[in-house]
């Protein structure tokens, strides 16, 4: 897992790493079951403080994309379960509002836009 931050964004550094993290997870690059790096191997690699990343997967346990064993490691949990399902459901939700915004800026009626979704959910 390649994580990369930047200084000059304004997002938080802790922010910036559990962002990734959970697009990982979602795209399914990080599978369930599988290991993050330890606080002081990110920490390490990332040139920042262990209290960061510590903060940044203590939030992705509270959001439940992840379960901290003590002495064990930081461990991805399922897709299926219910706060990732809804985070997937909140994403798809701006996404769509964000596709309706542009369909009404280039004046795409509904109709045209359901039959462009159709055709799109039939092609994957």
């Amino acid at each position: 897992m390649k994580l990369i931050i930047s200084n000059v964004s304004g997002i938080p550094i802790y922010e910036q790493i559990k962002q990734q993290i959970k697009s990982a997870i979602m795209s399914g690059d990080l599978q369930k079951g599988e290991t993050l790096p330890s606080l002081r191997t990110l920490a390490k690699e990332l040139k920042i403080s262990v209290l960061t990343v510590t903060r940044a997967y203590t939030e992705l346990e509270q959001e439940g994309f992840v379960k901290n064993i003590q002495g064990r490691g930081c461990f991805v949990l399922d897709q299926g379960s219910e706060l990732l399902k809804e985070q997937l459901i909140c994403k798809i939700e701006n996404n769509l509002l964000e596709a309706i915004n542009t369909a009404r800026v280039a004046n795409i009626s509904k109709e045209d836009l359901h039959n462009l979704l159709n055709i799109l959910m039939e092609e994957k």
